[in-house]
């Protein structure tokens, strides 16, 4: 890696003054809001993929001026060569955006929707959103090599800690359906012949069933859902085929499907009153769901291939 720029050693010293004057917990942190960047479309991805690595190094530099560890490791895996990213912003616990297989080219597009805990360090666990669909991207390749599928991990939203009060309201899904419903747009700018699924977990179907009115999307899968906003497939009022999965092994059948005194989301995705196309996702955890070799990765492969006939239903 070469020595760092004078812009960068500029970058660095105004991170450290900001921590040196910010107490532990409170105000902007060390990190910087990313920088702008070209919009999406087939003439500007290069330029983008190029503006948000930028973004990647100048925080990697911060992480490792402020004895970052966690962050120093997480980044300097980002920065490796072949790895594109759309979208990242190191403040808080962070937002990352990342392509797996060529997007311009795509015949389809299939986007992973992580759920509450998501970060810039979990980002890479084979459990969370850029594991997540690598696994899908491996899994296509194996199953159908001649259909050329990009995988995006969407982390494009503010996904809320389990410890905290946040992950029991939708309040979060909101906001990231709005971001979601911006960003699939996006996609169809830079693509607009792509078929696009969205593969939604947990606190990530919340986001997805909020955003699915508005975006044009040719299947939505909800899986390890702990509600959703939404009485119905129909009151969804979306063109998707909407589908649904639980794990045996999955926690989230234990909670209760309501919401009350603005507390819960609503129905089960999974209760055949709600009307989703059910698909078999085997007996794992809830963390487990993308697990190379599990029914549930097979299955979750087959929507975002559109090849339909192929999933075991449940």
């Amino acid at each position: 890696m070469c020595s760092p720029t004078p812009r960068r050693f500029l970058a660095v010293g105004a991170a450290l003054a900001a921590v040196a004057a910010t107490s532990p917990g409170t105000g902007p942190g060390p990190y910087a809001p990313p920088q702008a960047r070209p919009p999406l479309s087939p003439r500007t991805l290069d330029a983008r993929y190029a503006a948000v690595r930028g973004d990647i190094q100048r925080a990697y530099d911060i992480a490792r001026a402020v004895g970052d560890g966690a962050r120093t490791e997480a980044l300097r895996a980002f920065l490796a060569p072949g790895r594109r990213f759309l979208a990242f912003d190191a403040r808080g616990r962070g937002r990352a955006v990342e392509v797996v297989g060529d997007l311009a080219q795509a015949e389809r597009i299939a986007v992973v929707v992580p759920g509450a805990d998501g970060r810039l360090t979990n980002f890479d666990d084979p459990k969370w959103a850029g594991g997540g669909a690598r696994a899908v991207h491996r899994q296509a390749r194996q199953v159908a090599p001649g259909v050329r599928l990009a995988v995006v991990a969407w982390l494009g939203y503010a996904s809320p800690s389990t410890a905290s009060a946040a992950v029991l309201t939708p309040g979060r899904a909101a906001d990231g359906a709005r971001e979601l419903r911006r960003f699939v747009a996006g996609l169809h700018a830079v693509n607009g012949r792509a078929r696009v699924a969205l593969l939604c977990h947990s606190y990530g179907s919340v986001v997805c069933v909020q955003a699915a009115r508005a975006v044009r999307a040719e299947d939505i899968a909800l899986y390890g859902s702990p509600g959703v906003t939404a009485s119905s497939v129909t009151d969804m009022h979306t063109g998707a085929r909407v589908w649904a999965g639980r794990a045996d092994g999955d926690w989230t059948r234990y909670v209760p499907k309501l919401r009350v005194a603005g507390l819960g989301f609503g129905p089960d995705p999974v209760s055949p009153s709600f009307g989703a196309l059910r698909f078999a996702a085997g007996a794992g955890a809830h963390s487990e769901y993308l697990r190379p070799g599990s029914v549930s990765l097979r299955n979750l492969t087959f929507i975002a291939l559109g090849r339909i006939s192929e999933v075991t239903h449940a």
